[in-house]
């Protein structure tokens, strides 16, 4: 990741009001150069409507919102084209409306695997190839900033294995990612940090790492009163809890021959020792209990 203290994206108590309804309330954050940056929140959190006020297509009620790069490009909601034209016609259009030339075309399809299927109509497409064709037409131009909201909408496993190879090729290249998301096992892999909103308030800003928290060790001792005691002297008294089957040590990985030799040194009985991690879906959750359900997708052709 290749990223400076001056951000790309900027907001700052951004807010957007329909009559009594607030969609979004006073949102503050930032996305740094290089990164890949993860907007997550179940349906009508507000991310969409954020990202729409970003780009100058929502008026905000409140609140600013900057962008400190020449050349973005975006893919909001459903990629729109014309049906009748093919996918490369589609494109051309576009290209040549913002002065690219065809080349710029060539190159783009061949970077969303539709080279093979440009000169097809669009509206055979499948779901996942219009996605894919909407991504393409955002990276014309070679954008500093792309804004993607859910791009691995309607992709089988291998095109969404294609779509995070993508995003991460375009972090490593200097370019800046934004997206939206509902995938938190795509987004756990590819995102440097994460923002979550719910109800339209921004709830976190963080990177991944920091927002899973800490590892821990899972442990099965016998008798557990004995291992209670060598696990607090090893974890600390807070670094300790009981589960319904063992003890959770707040311990990383390459502490657990460690944790082993003293519980057996002391007597003890290990029956299984096993190193956790919280998932970032298992955060997300937590913090946004009782919001709405996140939409299921169905992999398309």
């Amino acid at each position: 990741m290749n990223t400076t203290h001056s951000p790309v994206v900027a907001t700052e108590a951004l807010t957007k009001t329909y009559g009594d309804r607030v969609a979004v309330d006073r949102v503050s954050m930032t996305v740094q150069r290089g990164e890949v940056y993860g907007f997550l929140g179940p349906n009508g959190a507000g991310k969409t409507t954020t990202l729409r006020m970003l780009l100058g297509l929502v008026r905000p009620t409140a609140g600013t919102a900057s962008i400190d790069v020449d050349r973005v490009g975006a893919l909001i909601e459903g990629p729109g084209f014309h049906p009748y034209l093919s996918g490369r016609d589609n494109l051309r259009t576009m290209a040549r409306y913002r002065g690219f030339p065809d080349s710029e075309v060539d190159r783009v399809l061949e970077r969303v695997d539709l080279a093979g299927r440009g000169a097809d109509k669009y509206k055979g497409y499948s779901l996942g190839m219009k996605q894919r064709l909407g991504v393409g037409a955002a990276l014309m131009g070679d954008p500093a900033l792309i804004v993607l909201d859910e791009p691995t909408n309607g992709l089988d496993p291998a095109g969404m294995a294609d779509m995070r190879a993508l995003v991460v090729d375009l972090a490593r290249g200097g370019q800046t990612v934004l997206l939206s998301s509902h995938l938190l096992a795509e987004v756990q892999e590819i995102c440097d940090r994460v923002g979550v909103i719910d109800h339209g308030t921004l709830l976190l800003e963080s990177t991944v790492a920091e927002m899973r928290g800490g590892s821990s060790l899972h442990v099965r001792a016998t008798p557990e009163p004995a291992a209670l005691t060598v696990a607090m002297r090893l974890a600390g008294d807070d670094g300790v809890r009981r589960t319904h089957d063992g003890l959770s040590l707040d311990l990383p990985a390459d502490a657990a021959p460690h944790v082993t030799r003293e519980l057996v040194a002391a007597g003890i009985d290990v029956h299984e020792i096993t190193h956790t991690e919280r998932s970032l879906e298992e955060v997300f959750f937590e913090m946004t209990a009782g919001a709405a359900t996140l939409p299921e997708k169905e992999p398309l052709s």
